[in-house]
């Protein structure tokens, strides 16, 4: 039984299609409803287990919704995934409000640790589970705008801390550092001439990653083959960081 947040489209919806194609039971969330619920209500109709509910991550209300919506239907949660975020194009320092900042961290980091604080009952209860979180090279290496990188770097850490806390309750807690990924998120990137060769020729692998391959990451962090694997940062990039 698995949370995804995030999962209107890219990598979260990727995620929880694959999840549930592999056998979960699946609650999707997103705050874009309409979106999420369209493609929720077509996996149905090929017999995926999906559910779907409206989600704003930064809600402590939205997220006991969610979780209690999940245990009333599936009786447990085993997986959490924290994919939900938001990627400010070309901020910088000065152009970064102090809104921006706390709107940002809240997304990308606050987000994934109140959800995983609120889903530490239900997992002691099932007898363990496992969190991931979705990093980005930006919580590894700089250039992607303070209140972006702070906040991927803050999930990092959280990974790590929680990873050693709750080692004794059987709950792993990794993370995924995506390169760059073709995601609705990141389509403007290619939007302008001669953009997605220079996004090609980032990483020795020579092309864009997609989010399917960030949705098999997942799959094996919050599997039982990886029953050792905690703690640990999975880098997807291309290669883009081994330079």
């Amino acid at each position: 039984m698995a949370i995804v947040t995030g999962a209107a489209g890219g990598m979260g919806a990727a995620i929880a299609k694959l999840f549930a194609t592999e056998g979960a039971k699946v609650m999707a969330t997103d705050i874009q409803e309409e979106k999420l619920k369209e493609w929720v209500l077509a996996a149905r109709k090929e017999g995926l287990p999906v559910e779907f509910e409206t989600h704003d991550v930064c809600s402590e209300k939205d997220w006991q919704k969610v979780i209690n919506k999940t245990v009333s239907l599936f009786g447990k949660i085993n997986i959490l995934i924290n994919n939900a975020g938001v990627y400010p194009v070309g901020a910088t320092s000065e152009t970064t409000t102090t809104a921006d900042w706390e709107r940002i961290i809240g997304i990308n980091a606050t987000g994934p640790f109140t959800g995983s604080r609120l889903c530490v009952p239900y997992f002691r209860s099932a007898g363990g589970g496992s969190v991931v979180h979705i990093s980005s090279i930006a919580g590894l290496v700089g250039g992607n705008g303070p209140a972006y990188t702070a906040s991927k770097g803050a999930l990092r850490l959280l990974t790590k801390d929680q990873a050693v806390e709750l080692a004794k309750d059987n709950i792993r807690v990794n993370s995924i550092h995506p390169g760059g990924v073709l995601t609705p998120m990141t389509e403007f990137l290619i939007s302008t001439p001669g953009s997605e060769d220079l996004l090609k020729n980032m990483c020795p692998l020579g092309r864009i990653g997609t989010a399917m391959e960030i949705a098999y990451g997942a799959l094996y962090l919050a599997s039982d083959e990886a029953s050792y694997t905690t703690g640990a940062e999975l880098v997807i990039d291309g290669g883009l960081t081994a330079r």
